[in-house]
């Protein structure tokens, strides 16, 4: 079993919630029939399905053995450029996001299409460093851009990439902002948004028993929206929000948001950062309210991004008891084989977002076969419905297939069916919970 980075994770459930509406209407609604998935009760770490034991040179999905001989459904070369954090506060969740982008492209070649170009370039999570990085991509006339991964990121980069009317996927943002963008049909996410993760999280909370909550949470669009999301929440179903703190992204200290959660007197605090919340943890400990006092609730920008032993590393158990919420890698809808294939191609690759990111490469390729173009326009035109209205598949070899013969696709997804709405995003989001 790989050794976790984070938290030793004791109970998952798969949840399930859904988004009602277009581009106008972001209302969100859970689907309490389908909040508990008794089949994934195990850690999403380790779903793995012992019948297939591919080896990373044979990552094909096992449905894919009897495609026929692989056609070309355009012309020329499909080139790909991503935008992803190999610095700053993510990357020490880059082999998530790009370990499965290489797995895709080795699956998409291994299945016959070698005419796929890669450019790989650093986001950072600073906009100065993306939009370098944006402007290399857009100079080397690239199709397609993957990511960036953060929400703050993607927005100071967005206009710039979809005024040029290249499409866009990024596997990792949750900002509910990008619901009603006016990005022109250029942007695309397989991550679900965080109105969606907002009512898991805050659901958890109260069914936990709590009675008066502190919500802190990083300054950027992230925090704000996952936070706001929560806290609606919660108000919604009668929980006090006594606190509700937004905390400098790239402050070193947290001693006064601290000392103002331990004047509260709450039960439970929500905590929303990305590696900084190393520090802020600390400085809860100090003010008497660390997760031994305070029952601490976190959600994806923690996990994979926090570890004990960047809070004390004399203590593993730090983090003991901390309950969380973050998209789910193996949801039970998901293609079956992903984490046992992305395990055998990139043993010990962290997981938080992975097959959010495999799912993009696959669906922006098979956007432009079914487009039959590498134009760009074309190919925006053609992603929502790679993921919907067709016959299922799921793995691109397969989908290839089936285009070939001139069927109608609907590729389901590592992450699960996705079944894109206009805005470009799943209109569902299973969850993990992990303790």
């Amino acid at each position: 079993m790989r050794k976790l980075p984070v938290l030793a994770i004791l109970l998952a459930f798969a949840l399930l919630v859904t988004a009602c509406g277009d581009d106008d209407d972001a209302a969100t609604t859970a689907a309490p029939e389908t909040t508990a998935a008794p089949e994934t009760t195990a850690a999403p770490e380790t779903p793995a399905a012992p019948e297939t034991t591919a080896a990373p040179e044979t990552t094909a999905a096992p449905e894919t053995t009897a495609a026929p001989a692989w056609e070309p459904l355009y012309d020329g070369d499909l080139t790909i450029g991503y935008v992803l954090p190999s610095t700053g506060g993510l990357a020490v969740i880059i082999d998530a996001l790009v370990k499965p982008i290489e797995m895709a492209f080795a699956e998409i070649e291994a299945a016959g299409n070698t005419n796929i170009v890669v450019i790989p370039t650093d986001s950072g999570t600073d906009a100065a460093v993306a939009s370098a990085s944006v402007e290399q991509l857009i100079n080397d006339e690239v199709d397609i851009i993957l990511g960036p991964a953060g929400t703050g990121v993607s927005l100071s980069v967005i206009d710039r990439i979809t005024g040029s009317e290249i499409p866009m996927c990024s596997p990792s943002n949750t900002g509910a902002i990008f619901t009603t963008y006016d990005d022109g049909g250029y942007y695309f996410r397989t991550a679900p948004p965080d109105n969606l993760q907002g009512q898991v999280h805050a659901d958890l909370i109260a069914e936990d028993g709590a009675s008066s909550v502190a919500i802190a949470y990083r300054s950027d669009e992230y925090g704000l929206g996952l936070a706001t999301a929560v806290k609606d929440q919660l108000e919604a179903s009668g929980v006090t929000v006594a606190e509700f703190i937004e905390f400098d992204k790239d402050g070193t200290s947290f001693d006064a948001e601290a000392a103002q959660i331990a004047a509260a007197g709450v039960d439970a605090i929500s905590l929303i950062p990305f590696a900084e919340g190393a520090a802020f943890v600390q400085a809860l400990i100090e003010a008497g309210v660390g997760p031994a006092d305070v029952q601490l609730y976190v959600a994806d920008g923690f996990k994979d991004n926090v570890g004990a032993e960047a809070i004390d590393p004399n203590n593993v158990a730090v983090l003991d008891g901390v309950r969380g919420t973050y998209p789910s890698l193996a949801p039970p809808d998901g293609e079956a084989t992903f984490v046992e294939r992305l395990m055998a191609f990139a043993p010990d690759t962290p997981t938080i977002f992975s097959a959010h990111s495999f799912d993009c490469a696959t669906v922006m390729v098979l956007a432009a076969e079914v487009a039959g173009s590498t134009n760009s326009v074309d190919i925006a035109a053609a992603v929502n419905g790679v993921t919907g209205g067709g016959e299922k598949c799921s793995s691109y070899a397969t989908c290839h297939a089936l285009l070939q013969q001139g069927v109608d696709i609907d590729f389901e997804g590592a992450s699960g069916p996705l079944d894109f709405v206009e805005a470009g995003e799943p209109g569902a989001g299973a969850y993990d919970l992990f303790t």
